[in-house]
C-alpha cells in the first residue's frame, strides 16, 4: 500500500462512518457523470463506482493511480495534476458532479479554477479545511468574510454539511476538516467577473482601510456614493450586491 506523501498533501480518510456519511450526502445514482478529485486509496471511490454512475478520477500520485486502476477497472483514470485538467473535456455534453478530498495546500486556488467551470457543473461535494469552509459561507461584517466568501456565494449555493476531526485520517492532519456542498446558482446576480476579481484583490489586500482608500484607484468615493455605498465602510462590510454593482460600474469605466 502506497505511503502518504507530504509533497502532495496526502491525508487518507479511514473512518468508515464518515466515508458512509459522505457517500449518503453525494447520493450518486446511475446516469450521473461523476468526477472525483484526489481519490487517494479509494475510500469514497468504491461507493461512487458501485452506484452505477459514470466515474472519472483525477489522481496526481502515479503509484496510487496504478493501484486505483487495478481496484476499479471500470473507471476512467486521469493521472495528472488537477490544476492542469480541462474540466470542459471531462464534462462532455452532460453536467458533472464533482467530489473530492481536496489537497489543503491548493484548495483555494483549485476552488477558483472550478468556479470558472460552474456552467458545466451540477454540484460539488468537498472535504476542506474547516477554516476554508467557514470562509466560504461567511456573512458580511465578519472576520472570515472576504474574497473567497464573495466569489463562492455569487456563483454557488453553499452549505456546510458536517465537520470531520483529525482522527478520521491517516496520517492525522493538524487541522479540523469539514464537508461542504456547492451548487452553481441558476439565477445569479449580474456582475463582471474580471472586474470583480480586480476589486476583491484590491479591497481585501487592505481590508482594514475604508473602501474610499482601498478602492480609490479603481472607484473614487463619488462613484461608490452613486452606487449607494458608504465610502467610510470597510471592505468586509460590503454585501454581495454591493460588490456585484461595483464590478459592473468598474467595467463601464474601463471600457
Amino acid at each position: 500500500m502506497t505511503a502518504p506523501r507530504k509533497r502532495f498533501g496526502q491525508n487518507f480518510l479511514v473512518d468508515e462512518t464518515i466515508i458512509s456519511r459522505i457517500a449518503r450526502a453525494v447520493a450518486p445514482v446511475a446516469g450521473d457523470q461523476l468526477v472525483e478529485i484526489g481519490p487517494g486509496r479509494g475510500a469514497i471511490t468504491r461507493a461512487l463506482a458501485d452506484s452505477g454512475a459514470a466515474l472519472q478520477v483525477v489522481e496526481i500520485d502515479r503509484d496510487l493511480a496504478f493501484e486505483l486502476k487495478l481496484a476499479f477497472p471500470g473507471i476512467r483514470l486521469i493521472n495528472e495534476d488537477v490544476m492542469k485538467v480541462d474540466f470542459a473535456e471531462l464534462a462532455g455534453e452532460a453536467p458533472i458532479r464533482v467530489v473530492g478530498n481536496l489537497p489543503y495546500n491548493i484548495s483555494t486556488q483549485l476552488l477558483f479554477k472550478l468556479f470558472s467551470y460552474s456552467s458545466l457543473i451540477q454540484d460539488m461535494h468537498f472535504m476542506l479545511q474547516l477554516e476554508v469552509v467557514d470562509r466560504m459561507i461567511a456573512e458580511p461584517s465578519t472576520r472570515a468574510y472576504g474574497r473567497l466568501s464573495i466569489m463562492t456565494q455569487l456563483l454557488c449555493e453553499a452549505e456546510k454539511l458536517f465537520e470531520v476531526p483529525p482522527e478520521c485520517f491517516q496520517p492525522r492532519p493538524k487541522v479540523q476538516s469539514a464537508i461542504i456542498r456547492l451548487a452553481p446558482r441558476t439565477q445569479k446576480l449580474a456582475f463582471d467577473r474580471a472586474s470583480l476579481e480586480t476589486l476583491l484583490i484590491k479591497a481585501f489586500s487592505a481590508r482594514r482601510k475604508t473602501v474610499r482608500n482601498a478602492l480609490k484607484n479603481l472607484l473614487p468615493a463619488n462613484e461608490l456614493t452613486a452606487l449607494g455605498i458608504d465610502p467610510g465602510l470597510r471592505p468586509e462590510n460590503l454585501t454581495l450586491d454591493d460588490y456585484a454593482a461595483c464590478s459592473l460600474r468598474l467595467k463601464e469605466l474601463v471600457q
